[in-house]
């Protein structure tokens, strides 16, 4: 699901759009086949009523620890588009950062072998507002996203490196 055309300006395109990377819902998984195991155990080991209370604490251990997580990593969106980084998450109250691209001064990576291992890594958008810096944790093809962003900010008008100085 790509970003709404309604959120883009006249003549702004899409160039990158992605979502933190998968990794992000292993331990959510962890924590769904805990609380089943421990579930089915209580199951059979825990008197009828013990065995429904338990099974009512691991439903609301699903909603915690699994669903909640899994809202959050599917509703939160990261898109460069030709003229700002837009950044979109939350469930039920949404929000949102919106960088021109003419106020980044400068887009790093981060990352650890866990990354490396998995092709995602941590993105840090340096700006000139008070905010200073947006940090975007596991994005997938981190190193790639990068060089698209950087070719984005020496294509700027009026930028000096875009035209050779």
């Amino acid at each position: 699901m790509g970003i709404s055309s309604k959120l883009l300006n006249e003549g702004e395109t899409v160039v990158l759009h992605t979502r933190t990377h998968a990794k992000a819902l292993l331990l959510p998984l962890l924590a769904l086949i805990v609380l089943i195991a421990v579930g089915e155990v209580g199951h059979f080991w825990l008197p009828r009523v013990a065995s429904l209370v338990l099974w009512v604490i691991v439903a609301i251990g699903v909603v915690w620890l699994v669903l909640r997580p899994v809202l959050e990593w599917a509703t939160a969106t990261y898109t460069v588009t030709t003229r700002r980084l837009i950044t979109r998450r939350g469930v039920l109250t949404r929000r949102g950062h919106d960088i021109p691209l003419s106020r980044i001064s400068d887009v790093a990576y981060e990352f650890d072998l866990i990354d490396r291992l998995l092709g995602c890594g941590t993105l840090i958008v340096s700006d000139a507002s008070t905010h200073g810096r947006v940090v975007l944790h596991d994005i997938p093809h981190a190193e790639e996203s990068q060089r698209r962003i950087n070719d984005l900010l020496h294509s700027l008008p009026g930028d000096g490196r875009a035209e050779g100085v």
